[in-house]
């Protein structure tokens, strides 16, 4: 019998458990979603956007775009998946890390390591578009095939090599068969995350390469077409749930039965070997470094050279005498890193109770948790736009407040917070609880001596993994955030995409910042939690 069935908490605790985050989702997630959807049937909004030529070339550009990052990014990830997890060589943990640490990074950093990286006539257009998803997404791949591969029985290869066959064919006739349910894994969440790339199609598109997310933005925010807006919105979640549906289906089609090793099979490289690891090795690691040097190297050079002026002048907003650029890098620095600290409170307060409440609540547990993790499947533009067009009217006019941008990002992280604990949670023997009981303690105090002391362990990598995504969020920031209150993020785009070699370095400068303090911040608080017990949180 599990520990919800045990249950005997009072009434009163679980509908305390289960209140706060239940009414977030309702009004910051379904109600936002229910508004959206009102607005898109709303006075033949929805016929008229479908019997628009623009609205499907979009959607077309949008859907290629993201299938052939997908297909590019497995390619490429294939070779380093394959070394990482069938060989022992120096540096290899680090190279996992590098990968890691660029998937955490926020996408606008990317985007502007490539415009750095780049040269002018190929820094904007679809090429740069696809190469930026590469960057991004490659630890996916490299991390997902990778496990998968080291836990593949090596004597199967042993078996087919002795029959004759040539490393390829055992690759393409055996290795790669068994590694299809992991490949479909990582290429979902590959085209999931370039489906409904934002902050890297804003700053390297140009205007015949906008996707779903940017011409919702437009409309939205630019054109004032709020319902054309919000039919762009649901076809995007109608691609997005036949993508997830038919990936689920693959791989449930592809899956074997197989006596998987639980230690590792990978072993040092010999003769030959050696140069096709350090050769894929390197290059895999350039791939992700360089853009990254880049972006240091264009903060510190302007046209008359080298020069530190643009980190010395970020708390200048005035272009020239009288003229101002209308955004402060350094407000817009403090204004992230408050928006962090207060989103990430919200996400870890409420996911920690989502979290308390699934462990010990029955259907109403199941209910809460699919719903925590709604927000996950919902781009953060439709999320932004939806609170944007809900919440603009008396008595619950808060687009102006200063905390919706909180509540914003906290609804985009909270869902990690609940994967990262809910996984330790649900690993707590439940005849720890059992035996407290006998010894004569309540259900309540059973509970709460017990289970919940192994709450907070998770709750400390999950935190940090808050504060990186709400550092980073530019999706639902770019409708909610307002004059004076620009993130960093924000401030990147707009400096970024000026004239002006001092303005451009400065977003430069900003984008080296925002990606150190992601790092630092990530690690940092993940090592902590490791130390505490919590383990490693996924992104």
């Amino acid at each position: 019998m599990t520990e919800a069935r045990n249950n005997r908490l009072p009434r009163a605790v679980l509908a305390a458990l289960l209140f706060a985050p239940g009414l977030f989702l309702v009004v910051f997630y379904a109600w936002p979603l229910a508004t959206l959807t009102g607005r898109a049937f709303d006075a033949g909004t929805f016929a008229d956007a479908l019997s628009d030529g623009a609205t499907w070339s979009i959607v077309w550009f949008t859907l290629w775009q993201a299938v052939l990052s997908t297909v590019l990014t497995v390619v490429v990830g294939i070779a380093p998946a394959y070394i990482v997890s069938r060989f022992r060589f120096p540096g290899r943990r680090l190279l996992v890390a590098v990968l890691t640490a660029v998937f955490v990074l926020p996408t606008v950093v990317v985007g502007a390591a490539l415009i750095a990286l780049l040269p002018d006539s190929l820094d904007h257009g679809v090429w740069a578009i696809l190469g930026a998803h590469v960057v991004f997404n490659l630890a996916v791949v490299v991390r997902t095939v990778g496990a998968a591969w080291e836990q593949l029985p090596r004597d199967l290869e042993h078996a087919a090599a002795t029959l004759g066959a040539t490393p390829l064919q055992t690759f393409r006739h055996l290795s790669l068969p068994l590694l299809r349910p992991a490949v479909a894994a990582s290429a979902a969440i590959v085209f999931l995350f370039t489906f409904t790339s934002f902050g890297v199609v804003r700053l390297l598109g140009t205007a015949g390469t906008r996707t779903i997310e940017v011409e919702v933005w437009r409309q939205a925010t630019q054109l004032g077409d709020f319902g054309t807006a919000a039919v762009l919105s649901l076809l995007q979640l109608s691609v997005l749930a036949l993508g997830v549906g038919w990936s689920a289906a693959r791989q449930r089609k592809h899956s074997h039965s197989l006596a998987l090793r639980i230690e590792s099979s990978a072993r040092p490289p010999r003769g030959t070997e050696r140069l096709i690891v350090g050769g894929i090795a390197v290059t895999t690691a350039l791939v992700v470094v360089v853009p990254l040097a880049a972006l240091v190297e264009r903060s510190v050079r302007l046209p008359t050279g080298y020069s530190l002026a643009a980190w010395r002048s970020l708390g200048d907003n005035e272009i020239r005498p009288g003229i101002r650029l209308g955004i402060n890098p350094v407000d817009a620095l403090w204004n992230s890193f408050t928006i962090a600290l207060a989103s990430t409170v919200l996400a870890v307060v409420l996911g920690g109770l989502a979290v308390a409440a699934i462990s010990v609540t029955g259907s109403a547990g199941r209910f809460l948790d699919v719903g925590m993790m709604l927000p996950l499947g919902t781009s953060a533009v439709t999320i932004g736009f939806g609170i944007l067009i809900t919440f603009d009217t008396d008595p619950v006019d808060w687009r102006a407040s200063w905390w919706i941008v909180p509540f914003g990002h906290a609804l985009v992280a909270a869902p990690f917070v609940v994967r990262v604990a809910l996984n330790v949670i649900r690993s707590v023997d439940p005849d720890l609880r059992s035996a407290a009981m006998t010894l004569g303690a309540s259900p309540w105090t059973a509970w709460r001596t017990v289970t919940l002391p192994f709450l907070w362990r998770p709750l400390i990598p999950a935190a940090g993994l808050a504060a990186a995504i709400s550092l980073g969020e530019f999706g639902a920031t770019s409708f909610l955030s307002r004059s004076g209150g620009e993130t960093v993020p924000i401030a990147i785009e707009r400096l970024v995409g000026r004239a002006g070699s001092l303005l451009q370095a400065q977003g430069f400068a900003l984008a080296t910042i925002l990606a150190f303090a992601t790092i630092v911040i990530v690690l940092t608080l993940d090592g902590l939690g490791s130390a505490a017990g919590g383990g490693d949180a996924p992104r």
